[in-house]
């Protein structure tokens, strides 16, 4: 059975910083490219990062310079370091996992991230 399960979310202040962790299980985590997408409610759900298998990364235009994806391989986890967070990064954020970097073929549950003041 495969679980992605994330955790790091929260409520920060604008400008703040945050890190989310995602785990992996029931896949050989080395063979997929990972994302973190995010959604707000009435809107579709935007990738946000991803990294390929190889460590490749690509981002949104509305975090690149404030958002780093990376991966451990050895810990099945992915990270989304979050800096300079904005009001407008209010959202949740999930996990996905995929063998190609078009379409996730594993969503995790979410987690709620709040900026706010």
């Amino acid at each position: 059975q495969v679980q992605l399960v994330e955790s790091g979310g929260g409520l920060v202040q604008p400008g703040g910083s945050l890190r989310l962790s995602c785990v992996a299980s029931g896949i050989i985590f080395r063979l997929y490219a990972m994302g973190w997408y995010r959604q707000v409610p009435g809107k579709q759900r935007e990738l946000v990062a991803l990294i390929s298998r190889s460590g490749s990364r690509n981002y949104a235009d509305s975090v690149k310079g404030r958002f780093t994806i990376s991966r451990d391989n050895a810990k099945n986890t992915v990270y989304l370091q979050m800096n300079s967070l904005k009001p407008e990064d209010t959202a949740v954020y999930y996990c996905t996992a995929g063998l190609g970097e078009r379409d996730p073929d594993y969503w995790g549950q979410g987690t709620q991230v709040t900026v706010s003041s």
